[in-house]
């Protein structure tokens, strides 16, 4: 079974985002902001990191950009989830590391998509 890590400051938005990787199989994984990820990366084996920008302690780009630094999670795909709406951001997003960008709320259908596509089951 694949575990997908939702990193986001927003319980609703965990809590939703948890419930449809579970309703599809996977193991979920919670974190509030990007150090709480960072530290929890290096405890387990994550298949797919969902990340979102402003959080507080470690903001999402921070967060990819450490991430890439560890040998085990240079391909770890992840993708971006965010209401920052601006191209700016999305090739920030790129810049540091994420496959894919998305805006807040992502649909059930196109989460589930993103995850076929990057997790190998």
């Amino acid at each position: 079974m694949a575990t997908i890590m939702v990193v986001d400051d927003s319980k609703t938005v965990r809590s939703y985002h948890g419930s449809i990787l579970k309703g599809l199989g996977y193991l979920v994984i919670e974190a509030e902001n990007g150090m709480e990820a960072l530290e929890r990366s290096l405890d387990g084996d994550i298949d797919l990191y969902l990340v979102d920008v402003n959080m507080p302690v470690m903001d999402g780009y921070s967060f990819i950009g450490e991430l890439r630094k560890q040998p085990q999670h240079l391909l770890t795909p992840v993708v971006m989830i965010t209401t920052q709406a601006q191209e700016i951001d999305k090739v920030e997003a790129y810049k540091v590391g994420a496959n894919l960008f998305e805006t807040k709320p992502i649909k059930p259908d196109q989460l589930k998509a993103y995850v076929e596509l990057l997790v190998q089951t």
